[in-house]
């Protein structure tokens, strides 16, 4: 660089400090007039224009010392044009993560806290409608829609009577909803299979059965299988696998557990939610904490578990670790009662040690919550359906599943909220988990 490229640099160096120093002049100079203004008193007034003086000579000797000092400024890399604006910093791309957040809690902040507490429950399309079978999505549902915005609706096969009509149903109340809803059937393969059932797509075998093959790749197809049949009809959420570790011969559950060890359940049943996933269905698994060591079924009444808390973390916590470490997205929490866990006789449903300490806490699961059928002799013989919900939410669950009677359930946790028994905050925190569910497949990666 020559001595006269060099002067400009210095000249333009002290013009620009000469320029930041004026701007700080001008800036100090309508501070104090600003305060002197706001004195009505000609003494005051006199005493500011006497601050302001002072302000500016303080200012100019202030102006005076800097320009004197001249500081060195970074010398331009080279090959730099003269005259150039320095680089700005690139502005850094949202995430696929902070995107959906943002997506998420714009949703939330303006939805009534009515449609809210609505958006926690998966309910059958009768307990909306009040029809004996609901078989077509009509002005009923529409309205049904309109006054509760339910987070999903739970089909059986009495509900199918043809692919075509079927899939009709679903995309009508579809159309009806204000907000996304998880469609849900119960499709495990073997017996408990809802639409195969009734007719549609290709029956698999049951969940013993795979695990006699301990060949994961087996469960893998099979959740694949059933997964491209239920996104074909718009299914969007299976209440499958079952990832309980049948620990006892009588188990009630008979064919739907993989078999007997945790390590075994827990990797079939991973296998089998990641062949639903890659179809676009989301697996519910179920049922923490375990329920393959008792004969009793909840649906028949009160059921209970003499597990200790040692066998539970021998046996039944790493299969469902297994599941939350291969991407589980929704866990279904059992009605069964377990002592050794809760110490008392509580459903695991309303144990907050079960569902936030060990689920949430320790297993580290961060995805969204459900409690088993509440409409179960084990709940509804002891519990009113609003008494269920509030105690099920308060243990952590984020979603409702099959209140025995949805109006009241809905009212009852309306009640809650609005009272101050439940917080907004906690009723915020199971949507946000929820629709960063339902909107996944919005957001670009």
């Amino acid at each position: 660089m020559d001595d006269r490229q060099q002067e400009k640099r210095e000249a333009r160096r002290k013009r620009r400090i000469r320029n930041q120093a004026i701007a700080y002049i001008a800036m100090m100079l309508l501070i104090v007039a600003g305060a002197a203004g706001v004195v009505l008193g000609v003494r005051q007034f006199v005493e500011g224009r006497q601050a302001s003086k002072e302000a500016q000579e303080d200012s100019q000797a202030a102006l005076e010392d800097l320009l004197a000092s001249e500081p060195d400024l970074p010398t331009p890399p080279p090959g730099s044009e003269q005259g150039s604006e320095p680089e700005t910093e690139p502005v850094a791309e949202p995430t696929y993560e902070q995107k959906l957040d943002e997506i998420v809690n714009a949703l939330i902040e303006v939805m009534p806290i009515e449609d809210k507490v609505a958006g926690l429950f998966i309910v059958t399309p009768e307990s909306i409608t009040g029809v004996g079978t609901a078989v077509k999505a009509g002005e009923g549902t529409k309205n049904a829609l309109t006054q509760y915005a339910v987070g999903g609706i739970v089909y059986a096969a009495k509900n199918i009577k043809s692919e075509e009509q079927f899939k009709e149903m679903l995309d009508n109340t579809k159309q009806y909803a204000k907000y996304p809803l998880f469609f849900a059937v119960e499709e495990e393969g073997g017996k408990r299979s809802a639409a195969a059932n009734a007719g549609i797509g290709s029956k698999v075998d049951a969940a013993k059965t795979i695990g006699q093959s301990g060949d994961t790749d087996t469960a893998y197809q099979a959740g694949a299988t059933l997964g491209a049949t239920l996104s074909g009809v718009g299914i969007n959420l299976n209440l499958a696998p079952v990832a309980d570790p049948a620990v006892a011969e009588n188990s009630w559950l008979g064919e739907r557990s993989y078999g007997a060890g945790g390590l075994l359940a827990g990797s079939m049943a991973s296998s089998a939610m990641q062949g639903l996933q890659s179809q676009g269905v989301t697996a519910c698994v179920k049922y923490f904490p375990g329920v393959g060591s008792t004969a009793e079924n909840p649906e028949n009444g009160l059921a209970g578990t003499d597990r200790t808390e040692e066998q539970f973390r021998s046996e039944e916590f790493p299969a469902f670790q297994a599941v939350i470490d291969s991407g589980a997205d929704v866990i279904m929490v059992s009605c069964v009662a377990a002592s050794g866990l809760t110490g008392n006789n509580e459903p695991c449903v309303f144990s907050g040690r079960v569902v936030t300490d060990i689920l949430r806490g320790e297993l580290g699961f961060d995805g969204v919550i459900i409690s088993d059928s509440l409409d179960m002799a084990a709940i509804s013989d002891y519990n009113g359906s609003e008494e269920a919900a509030i105690m099920a939410l308060k243990a952590g669950c984020d979603m409702l599943y099959r209140p025995e009677d949805f109006e009241k359930a809905y009212n009852g946790v309306l009640q809650a909220v609005q009272d101050g028994t439940i917080s907004e905050e906690r009723i915020d925190d199971a949507l946000r988990r929820i629709y960063r569910i339902k909107y996944a497949d919005r957001v670009e990666k």
